[in-house]
């Protein structure tokens, strides 16, 4: 099966990057499921009904949250009505759910988030290690795990822990794509698979804020800009039957470009 992935989209021009082009992308490369995370989709924080309706149309079929899921209260009940994931390692009592089984492919999507500079959350590496094994323990094959973290080493060592088990990881949260697409031991992985929106700012973010915060140590609210050169950054996986990775790309879209295949995984 090919699963696609996009990471954090953010905002308006990711949204519209998205209804752009995904459902070109979906149906040349015969993919299968289509998951990415919404945690900055409406004006870079939160998800609305409105957007999440808007997304989903773009023929995305499932998707993931992080530690901007609570921006807008709306979504409480859409986590119960729609299939929208937020981190697994929220305490017990929290709304919504941390992974989905979808049966008809056998497969298993898992929303975790990291410790660093994050919310307060139980500990992920310890709530991973418990969903892969009752999920492999329900004879589910192909899982998938965004892993909405800050440190590049919570990814890399959540990774290399799961690899034997899980088909494979990508992390979300920086905005910022990294160049370590691989499948390693049958596993793909990649840090970061980078932001869906804005390229010309500051993680997709208008820059006079953030430059004004690294200046004056005074805070502001981060907008995401009406006009801007865009990007859509996407990840697209293919597990054979065993659940294993044999093949991982990277796809980019620039503005009115097109979008093409731009890096192929490395096989350790």
């Amino acid at each position: 099966m090919k699963l696609g992935f996009i990471g954090d989209v953010v905002g308006k021009p990711g949204r519209k990057m998205i209804k752009r082009y995904l459902p070109q992308i979906k149906k040349e490369l015969e993919l299968d499921f289509i998951v990415a995370n919404y945690e900055n989709a409406s004006h870079g924080f939160g998800l609305t009904a409105k957007n999440a309706k808007e997304l989903f149309d773009a023929r995305i079929d499932l998707m993931t949250g992080g530690n901007h899921t609570w921006d807008k209260k709306e979504i409480i009940p859409l986590l119960e009505e729609l299939p929208l994931l937020r981190p697994i390692n929220y305490p017990e009592g929290v709304p919504g759910r941390g992974f989905k089984i979808i049966d008809e492919l056998n497969l298993a999507v898992i929303n975790i988030m990291g410790y660093f500079t994050m919310p307060m959350v139980e500990n992920p590496f310890i709530a991973a290690n418990k969903i892969v094994e009752v999920l492999r323990g329900e004879g589910i094959k192909n899982i998938f795990i965004d892993f909405h973290a800050e440190a590049t080493s919570e990814k890399r060592a959540m990774f290399l822990m799961l690899k034997d088990r899980i088909s494979a990881l990508a992390g979300t949260h920086t905005h910022i794509g990294t160049d370590d697409l691989c499948i390693d031991g049958g596993a793909g992985y990649v840090t970061d698979v980078g932001l869906t929106g804005c390229r010309d700012n500051v993680i997709g973010m208008k820059e006079d804020v953030p430059i004004k915060r690294f200046l004056t140590g005074l805070p502001g609210h981060f907008d995401v800009p009406d006009k801007c050169k865009a990007i859509l950054q996407m990840i697209v996986f293919e597990f054979d039957r065993e659940g294993r990775c044999v093949d991982a790309s990277k796809i980019k879209a620039y503005d009115d470009e097109g979008w093409q295949i731009v890096h192929k995984a490395r096989v350790e």
